[in-house]
């Protein structure tokens, strides 16, 4: 077969080509981008139903709570419509921690967030008033913890899945989580043993 025959095919792309391709070891989610960009509607759902308690949990970290869901729309709403921004389709997970980050960054800037604690704590102890006392400490704490105590406790991911999620290494979320839950142990006046 003539050289001109097996090269053929590889002249007919133009400059302006999309050269984007799924490498062979494509992650699931990897996958998900390219049903999403192959115009598959339901592909997004899937998409939005792996990282949304990730891209909730970072948003939580930075936001006041009863704005976090719509800044979650509109860090998706971004996603999507930047989507084609997307090299690398294995990394989708630190690019809408990315998104989201920065989304929340620029929402947000210049306003100040206090959280208040009044001073009868201990009032009735319901377990939603604990669960505001405790979030009201995370959110005052160094972002680097903040992000990722958020993640852990508000929206449960492991250690791992918030390292894959996010693309930190598993290292740092490990002491992130470990240094994050001491001072929140410390903050909340609980003595570790």
């Amino acid at each position: 077969m003539p050289d001109t025959e097996l090269t053929g095919d590889l002249f007919l792309l133009s400059p302006e080509a999309d050269v984007r391709f799924t490498p062979p070891e494509a992650k699931p989610e990897a996958l998900i981008v390219e049903r999403i960009r192959a115009r598959q509607v339901e592909a997004f759902d899937d998409l939005y139903r792996m990282f949304a308690p990730m891209v909730h949990g970072i948003v939580l970290s930075r936001v006041p709570r009863e704005e976090a869901d719509d800044v979650v729309q509109e860090v998706f709403i971004a996603a999507y419509k930047n989507l084609n921004s997307l090299r690398d389709t294995n990394a989708v997970g630190p690019w809408l921690a990315k998104i989201a980050r920065n989304f929340s960054a620029g929402l947000f800037r210049g306003r100040r967030q206090d959280v208040e604690l009044t001073d009868d704590i201990s009032e009735k102890r319901r377990p939603e008033n604990e669960a505001n006392e405790i979030l009201a400490v995370i959110l005052r704490m160094p972002l680097t913890y903040k992000e990722t105590l958020v993640l852990r406790l508000v929206e449960g991911m492991t250690g791992p899945e918030i390292a894959e999620q996010t693309g930190m290494t598993p290292d740092s979320v490990r002491v992130n989580l470990h240094r994050g839950m001491k001072m929140l142990r410390r903050e909340l006046g609980v003595e570790v043993k």
